[in-house]
């Protein structure tokens, strides 16, 4: 007989590093995607829309699609967790780039700056608030998602949503299912309050830069 306790413990920890793997590739490629559709304009059309073509593929038949060839386990989860997750991080990291203030770039342009110190030390810091608020809805995205990553041997708290849904025991669905609405929950909350707390710091950053420059926002 199974100690609940512990296997909710083990399937959350499961959870996480499935969470936190697919966002962690999502955001290696979706952040430098984003950062290219802002210089080349005419991949931004093609960019965006085959993420929104992912995104509106139902989630079983993402994770049977790559069953032939991954097989069953977290691997298969994993790839098809990074393609949902893609979307927010792609869309916000373009959005919060093209947001900044056309004078701020002239005005750096006017220091001197390159394209990547342009890049690096202007564009990305004043977008961070927006580009945390797509990596926000990518991790809770991406744990409600994670549920489903038990049907095809993935692991995760859908392991024992599953388990008591087989067995008719409301108890043993609760035990994954609530664990996993509180990790979302929670995420939501963390990351929310970073978004805060960076969107406060770029408002000084911006008020100093242009106080420095001399221009108007």
């Amino acid at each position: 007989m199974f100690n609940m306790k512990d296997l909710i413990i083990d399937q959350t920890i499961e959870h996480l590093y499935l969470t936190a793997v697919a966002v962690l590739i999502a955001a290696s490629l979706g952040i430098p995607g984003g950062i290219l559709i802002t210089r080349l304009p005419w991949l931004t059309g093609l960019t965006l829309g085959l993420a929104n073509i992912l995104q509106t593929v139902p989630s079983l038949a993402m994770f049977a699609f790559f069953m032939p060839v991954l097989g069953i386990g977290s691997d298969t989860a994993i790839t098809a967790l990074v393609l949902y997750a893609l979307l927010p991080i792609i869309k916000n990291t373009y959005s919060g780039i093209s947001g900044v203030s056309p004078a701020i770039r002239e005005a750096a342009k006017g220091m001197g700056m390159t394209g990547w110190q342009l890049l690096f030390m202007v564009e990305l810091p004043l977008s961070f608030p927006v580009l945390l608020a797509g990596l926000r809805t990518a991790l809770v995205m991406t744990v409600n998602l994670a549920t489903l990553s038990a049907l095809i041997g993935g692991g995760g708290l859908g392991r024992l949503i599953f388990l008591g849904l087989s067995r008719v025991d409301t108890a043993t669905i609760m035990a994954g299912a609530i664990p996993a609405a509180i990790l979302a929950i929670k995420i939501d909350y963390l990351m929310g309050t970073l978004e805060k707390l960076s969107v406060s710091r770029n408002k000084n950053i911006t008020f100093s830069f242009e106080a420095e420059r001399g221009i108007s926002a």
